[in-house]
């Protein structure tokens, strides 16, 4: 008979080995992600390209009011994540300014609650909740559903490994990809905008394809009505703008309208041909 005891140190061997598997599985997956290059253009965009379908783990962070917040949370909506660091002076307010545009003409367009936006400040050691805050006050970023965000040095280095985002000390900061992400609602890597400025339909149209969807069904009623609005809703670069464009739907109805009055007719003559060969019989 296995006493007691025998049970026990068993069962906790057991238990050993688990955590053990389960940790070096964890190690293992993070190990599959490459380190980041020295940084040279073309290494650092291949880096890049290479998170394009990664999934954003959950990981904590602090807003710029000192609170928690995970970004686990904004799974179930499509999330733009882009990193900065407040000492910057130059490239990092332009990418924040060409994406505030990007941001009000696609909430203007899709809605405002229909995605969101994540600023991260890679410094850990120096962009704290407060240097976030007031350089969102500063460049006047006040959209709905957008988020400064402070993290230590652990949680700042593992979401810039999983965006493919590189950054390094130099002489006046740091030197770093300008990058900024488009995560899907499942929380993998979707798309990434390159350029410190860019126009906004480099951030709305990837947002268009996944609150509208591609793969959604058209069987369902939401299905169709998003389906329409994905190839219908255009970009009006002097308004800046995008619109609903009723023209594709009147030229769609024009040439079906046109084809089935070319099907009437070619089916009378048919039928007129074929009754007129019978009669001849």
């Amino acid at each position: 008979m296995i006493s007691f005891p025998r049970l026990a140190n068993a069962a906790l061997t057991l238990v050993v080995m688990a955590v053990l598997v389960l940790t070096s599985q964890r190690v293992s997956a993070r190990q599959s992600i490459p380190e980041p290059p020295p940084f040279d253009e073309k290494a650092a965009l291949e880096y890049s390209q290479a998170a394009i379908g990664r999934d954003i783990p959950n990981l904590e962070f602090i807003n710029r009011y000192n609170k928690k917040i995970s970004l686990a949370q904004f799974r179930g909506k499509p999330l733009i994540i882009n990193m900065i660091y407040t000492s910057c002076f130059q490239t990092c307010p332009t990418i924040v300014e060409s994406l505030y545009d990007g941001v009000k003409i696609a909430q203007n367009a899709l809605g405002e609650d229909r995605f969101s936006v994540v600023t991260i400040g890679f410094d850990a050691k120096s962009d704290t909740p407060e240097r976030m805050r007031g350089f969102a006050s500063t460049r006047g970023v006040s959209r709905p559903n957008w988020h400064f965000l402070s993290g230590t040095s652990e949680s700042v280095t593992e979401i810039s490994n999983i965006l493919g985002f590189i950054y390094v000390p130099s002489p006046v900061g740091f030197d770093h990809l300008t990058q900024t992400t488009v995560i899907d609602s499942g929380g993998k890597v979707y798309a990434h905008v390159y350029g410190a400025s860019f126009p906004p339909p480099a951030v709305v149209e990837p947002l268009k394809e996944l609150v509208f969807g591609r793969k959604k069904s058209i069987m369902s009623l939401e299905g169709l009505s998003d389906r329409v609005r994905l190839f219908c809703t255009i970009y009006d670069p002097r308004n800046g703008r995008y619109y609903f464009d009723y023209s594709i739907f009147i030229g769609l109805f024009i040439g079906l309208m046109i084809l089935g009055t070319m099907a009437v007719v070619l089916i009378r003559n048919v039928w007129r041909l074929w009754r007129g060969g019978n009669s001849v019989a």
